[in-house]
């Protein structure tokens, strides 16, 4: 039989100095608390994160990684970044990729009997027309036949002839527009249509295209059918929808303003082209006005939307735009009034749609490079987007 003996004694303690007499717990409880709360804090993000990568029509990984990181913090860091690699992307001085160009229909771009195109746009000065430059494809046609909507290219940057800019006109008079709340933006839950085109409305669609940038980056407001998601600012470049579907171009409080026959509006930073030309100071975006210093230096996918002399609506993208050459290319498409929509890979993207030889509906790119399935928003997108129907 072993005998045990006892330990000394420990020596009189204060109370409180960590003795069961006192009032202190044990050293090991406390760094037992401390890693309980590191490691709580490591899963918070981790969980964060990992709920946003699963989060359906976040564009794909890569944006929604850069996105978290946005919305929990580093929107200073990840602009910086951005400023520094697209301001270095500079396009080639070389001719466009083949990837790059829309192909002709087969026959070429054939001019539908009694239809009425828009005036063809100029190819590049300077440099030999490529196949196709300027020159309007009909797409889908209204019930008397006549195109309600164009497609073409053009060429907007002299210093960098490899950038290609897709652009569409759209007849508003042939269409009805919409704009659809998305899962994250404009925010707030119980939006109709479930953050995707309707599937009633998929058979007369004419396009689908991405609206402007996240609320948390613009003053810019949102509307839509007596709903306000974040408040309209005058001064304010802005897409108006009417209750006839009928849709304009221009600057909140002055062009356009709130009225009982609005059912839909979407602010995105200032207007970039006022009567047919681009407003001055876009290369130096004084006190932010289209966005975060510098930003507008950078070569990326940008995208832009405005209104002809005659109320049609234009769209505008292309890749390795800065927002000048944005403008250059709106300007040379026609519009009187644009404004510049979302820009970034993924981001941008515009489908028109047209009945197939089957009768099924068939989306077709405006650009053959743009890098998001052309049927983006028959599915829940966590973005906001327009489509525009048959009338």
């Amino acid at each position: 039989m072993t005998t045990l003996l006892s330990p000394p004694a420990p020596p009189p303690t204060e109370p409180g100095s960590g003795s069961p007499g006192g009032r202190r717990r044990p050293r090991r409880s406390v760094r037992r608390l401390v890693m309980v709360a590191l490691i709580l804090l490591m899963l918070f993000p981790a969980t964060s994160y990992t709920q946003a990568l699963a989060a359906p029509g976040g564009g794909g990984w890569q944006v929604q990684s850069v996105e978290w990181v946005r919305d929990h913090g580093g929107a200073p860091l990840v602009n910086t970044i951005e400023n520094w690699w697209y301001s270095r992307q500079a396009p080639s001085t070389g001719s466009p990729t083949p990837g790059s160009i829309p192909q002709l229909p087969a026959g070429g771009a054939k001019q539908l009997p009694g239809a009425t195109a828009p005036t063809g746009l100029a190819p590049l000065a300077g440099s030999p027309p490529l196949p196709g430059e300027g020159r309007w494809v009909p797409g889908r046609t209204d019930p008397s036949g006549a195109p309600a909507i164009y497609t073409t290219f053009v060429r907007p940057d002299p210093s960098h002839p490899s950038v290609v800019a897709g652009v569409s006109w759209i007849r508003t008079g042939d269409t009805t527009a919409h704009l659809v709340a998305g899962l994250q933006q404009p925010g707030g839950s119980g939006w109709a249509d479930g953050a995707r085109v309707p599937a009633a409305d998929v058979p007369s669609l004419v396009a689908t295209f991405n609206s402007g940038w996240k609320f948390r980056d613009i003053d810019g407001g949102f509307y839509l059918d007596g709903r306000t998601a974040s408040p309209l600012r005058n001064g304010e470049a802005s897409v108006v929808i009417d209750d006839q579907g009928r849709v304009t171009v221009g600057q909140w409080g002055r062009d356009v303003t709130m009225g009982p026959h609005v059912r839909a509006v979407r602010q995105n930073l200032g207007l970039v082209i006022d009567q047919g030309k681009p407003v001055p100071g876009l290369a130096d975006n004084g006190n932010g006005r289209w966005g975060s210093s510098h930003n507008q230096l950078q070569f990326t996918w940008r995208s832009g939307l405005g209104t002809d002399a005659q109320g049609n609506l234009l769209y505008v993208a292309g890749n390795g735009l800065t927002l000048r050459t944005l403008a250059d290319a709106m300007v040379q498409a026609g519009i009187q009034r644009g404004m510049e929509l979302d820009i970034h890979s993924r981001m941008v993207d515009f489908a028109s749609w047209q009945p197939g030889p089957a009768g099924s509906l068939t989306p077709t790119k405006l650009l053959p490079d743009i890098p998001v399935p052309a049927d983006r928003y028959l599915s829940p997108d966590q973005r906001d987007f327009f489509y525009l129907t048959l009338r």
